[in-house]
């Protein structure tokens, strides 16, 4: 009996190394499959395939991917990264969100989201007025197109390079401003990193009546198991599937409010809270 006993064993041990090593490839499979997915183009001047091969993407956008797991932001939804920190930047008086801003590593990404007209983009006027306020600018091609690197000054008298980043959407313009490495170092992991990062980016414009360059609407931070549970409860109580969000505010807001870091909720390995 020991001797069956153990031949038994034998083969369920085969067959799980066989599982695990059949589980492994196709992982393999999928990794790579979504990296030829997810790669950027190389450097220029435009930027192409915006909503159809890539983003930062609309909730309207035929292949826009899946984001229920993302983290809804209000005016936009972002996706999970393992290792990064989310700030969220608020209005001192009065609370309201503004911002956020994503580190991961030695590289931070500054998010928002703007209101744009319906017939033509935002970008390359917001451009042009940086580069006219800022005699430093300079205009440089990147992988979301013509981007701007621009030297600022922080505490201490520090020089630092940024880099400046714009798509336009319906009605929309995301802009994300890089420092760290993900600055400076094209081909460093947390350029590439907060690049995919970027482009991962659901943004939701709504239909509130926004003049261009008004900041879209934001609210705390809402994982996405509380926005399914208010999701369910809208449902139950027969408000057609409209989900009320607590802090919810009425834009538009002006992107000259005094802003502050706030402390944002935990979420598993992706968000620490920071205080």
């Amino acid at each position: 009996m020991g001797l069956f006993g153990f031949g038994k064993k034998k083969r369920q041990s085969e067959d799980a190394q066989q599982a695990a090593e059949e589980n492994e490839q196709a992982v393999d499979e999928a990794a790579a499959q979504a990296q030829e997915v997810m790669d950027l183009p190389e450097p220029s001047a435009m930027y192409e395939g915006r909503g159809n091969e890539r983003g930062p993407w609309d909730v309207n956008d035929e292949d826009v991917p899946d984001y229920d797991d993302y983290l809804d932001l209000g005016s936009y939804y972002l996706p999970f990264l393992q290792g990064i920190e989310l700030r969220v930047k608020a209005n001192r008086a009065t609370q309201q969100v503004l911002g956020s801003t994503i580190t991961y590593g030695s590289s931070s990404l500054e998010i928002e989201a703007f209101a744009a007209p319906k017939t033509m983009g935002l970008w390359d006027d917001v451009r042009a007025d940086l580069i006219e306020a800022n005699k430093a600018a300079s205009e440089v091609d990147g992988v979301f197109g013509t981007e701007l690197a621009l030297p600022v000054v922080v505490k201490g008298g520090r020089k630092v390079m940024t880099r400046i980043v714009g798509v336009d959407g319906p009605r929309w313009m995301l802009r994300g401003i890089f420092s760290g490495k993900a600055a400076t170092d094209p081909e460093h992991d947390e350029t590439k990193a907060l690049n995919r990062f970027f482009a991962d980016v659901v943004v939701e414009r709504g239909d509130d009546p926004l003049a261009p360059r008004d900041l879209i609407p934001m609210h705390p931070p809402v994982a996405p198991a509380e926005r399914k549970a208010a999701k369910e409860a809208s449902e139950q109580e027969g408000n057609d599937g409209k989900t009320d969000i607590p802090g919810k505010p009425k834009g538009p807001f002006d992107s000259d409010h005094q802003v502050e870091v706030k402390t944002t909720l935990s979420r598993g390995p992706m968000f620490s809270e920071v205080r």
